[in-house]
C-alpha cells in the first residue's frame, strides 16, 4: 500500500507548520490560554482565511473535499503546533455531523457560517461514563417541535460555540439537533481542561422547533462514522504532539552538557529515546491505518481499526510524554518548554473521545465477532 502523499496534500501540511510556527509561538499561546475565552477569535479568522476550515467540506458545497488524509495532515500539524482554538471540535466533528445529516436549506446556512469562521458548533454526544453507551438524551416531538432533556458532559469549546448539536434519542432510534447554545434551558458548566482548553457540561431541558433536527432519518451510521473519523484525526493530532516532543527531547539530550560530556553519548539514554521513536513510528502506523479505513466503506472494519489506533497511540502518548519530561529533567514540566505542554495534550487524548482501556474493550468485542 503506497502511502505517500501527494504535493498538494505536502503542501497542505507545510503551509500550517509554518503558520503556526510563525504566528502561534509558546509566548502568543500562553497570552490566549490565560485570556478570559481560553481562545483567539483572530487565530480562527486567519484559520478560515487558509481555508482549513472547509477541509472536510465537500466541494459541492462549496469546501475544499480533502477527505480523512486531508484532515490527518492538517490534524498532525495542529497537533505539533498545540492549537488550542476549537478546530478538531467544529471543523472536524460539528462540520461532518452538518454534511452528513443536513438538508439542503441547512447545509447552505451551517455550512457555509462553519467554512468562513462565522460562527462554531460542536457536537454534544459525550454523556459520561462508557464512551460506547447508547444515548440517553430525549427528544419528544410535540406540536411545537421538540422538548430536549438530558445531560452532556466534557463537550470540549462548548461556551465558544453558537451551535450546539445535540445527540438525543428519538422515536425511530437517534436525531442530531441544533441547538443555539444561548437559548433558555441550556445550562453550561464551564471549566478549563488538563490541556488547557475549555470544555463544559451542559444540562438540557427546553423546546426547539422541529426543523432544528438534522434530516429525519435515524442518525446511528452518521454518528458512528463523524465520530471515528474524529477519533482518527485527534489520533493524528496526538501524533503530531508525539513528533514535536520526541523531537525536542533529542535535541536536548544533544545540547545538555553533564560533566563534560552531552547526556545524549551515554547509551542508557540513547537506549530509551530508541524506544520512544519506536512508540511514535508504531503510532503513526496506526494513524495512517486508521485513516484509510475511514475511505472504505466497511463500517466494521472502520471501527476496528480507529479503536486500535485510539489504544496504540495512547500507550504511545503515556510512554513517550513520560519519557520525555524526565529525559528533560525539572525543566520538563515547565510551562516555558514546549514538553509539558505537549505531555498535558497527550494526557488529555488518554481520555478523550473514550480511554484506552475503553477502546481496547471495544476492539477486543470488534475482533471476537469478526472472527465468530
Amino acid at each position: 500500500m503506497d502511502f505517500s502523499f501527494t504535493d498538494e496534500q505536502q503542501l497542505l501540511q507545510d503551509s500550517i507548520r509554518r503558520y503556526l510556527e510563525s504566528s502561534y509561538t509558546i509566548e502568543h499561546r500562553a497570552g490566549i490560554l490565560a485570556s478570559e475565552s481560553g481562545w483567539s477569535a483572530t487565530t480562527w479568522t486567519e484559520l478560515a482565511d487558509l481555508g482549513l476550515l472547509a477541509l472536510d467540506i465537500d466541494e459541492a458545497d462549496g469546501g475544499i473535499g480533502a477527505g480523512p488524509v486531508g484532515m490527518m495532515l492538517a490534524a498532525q500539524a495542529i497537533g505539533a503546533g498545540l492549537l488550542v482554538e476549537p478546530f478538531h471540535s467544529s471543523a472536524v466533528l460539528a462540520t461532518r455531523m452538518v454534511s452528513a445529516l443536513a438538508r439542503d436549506t441547512q447545509r447552505e446556512r451551517l455550512l457555509g457560517a462553519l467554512a468562513s469562521g462565522e460562527a462554531i458548533a460542536v457536537f454534544a454526544h459525550d454523556e459520561g461514563g462508557d464512551w460506547f453507551a447508547p444515548c440517553s438524551t430525549i427528544a419528544t416531538r410535540s406540536e411545537d417541535g421538540w422538548r430536549l432533556q438530558g445531560r452532556k458532559t466534557c463537550v470540549y469549546h462548548a461556551t465558544m460555540a453558537r451551535w450546539l448539536l445535540v445527540s438525543a434519542r428519538v422515536d425511530e432510534g437517534v436525531g442530531v439537533f441544533v441547538v443555539d447554545r444561548d437559548t433558555a434551558g441550556v445550562d453550561l458548566r464551564d471549566y478549563r481542561t488538563v490541556d488547557g482548553m475549555r470544555a463544559a457540561d451542559i444540562e438540557l431541558d427546553l423546546m426547539v422547533a422541529a426543523d432544528s433536527r438534522l434530516g429525519d432519518v435515524d442518525a446511528r451510521e452518521a454518528i458512528d462514522e463523524a465520530l471515528d473519523r474524529g477519533i482518527a484525526a485527534w489520533c493524528a493530532d496526538a501524533l503530531g504532539a508525539l513528533d514535536r516532543v520526541l523531537a525536542a527531547t533529542v535535541q536536548y539530550a544533544r545540547d545538555r552538557v553533564q560533566f563534560g560530556t552531552a547526556i545524549g553519548r551515554l547509551q542508557a539514554l540513547q537506549h530509551r529515546m530508541a524506544d520512544m521513536y519506536m512508540q511514535v513510528e508504531q503510532a503513526r502506523s496506526m494513524v495512517y491505518l486508521a485513516t484509510s479505513a475511514c475511505l472504505q466503506s466497511d463500517a466494521h472494519e472502520r471501527r476496528e481499526a480507529v479503536s486500535g489506533a485510539k489504544v496504540l497511540v495512547g500507550q504511545a502518548a503515556r510512554k513517550v510524554g513520560q519519557e520525555a519530561v524526565q529525559l528533560h529533567g525539572g525543566m520538563g514540566m515547565t510551562d516555558e518548554l514546549g514538553v509539558s505542554h505537549c505531555f498535558k495534550r497527550l494526557l488529555a487524548f488518554e481520555l478523550r473521545m473514550g480511554s484506552t482501556e475503553e477502546h481496547l474493550a471495544h476492539y477486543r468485542k470488534l475482533a471476537q465477532s469478526r472472527a465468530a
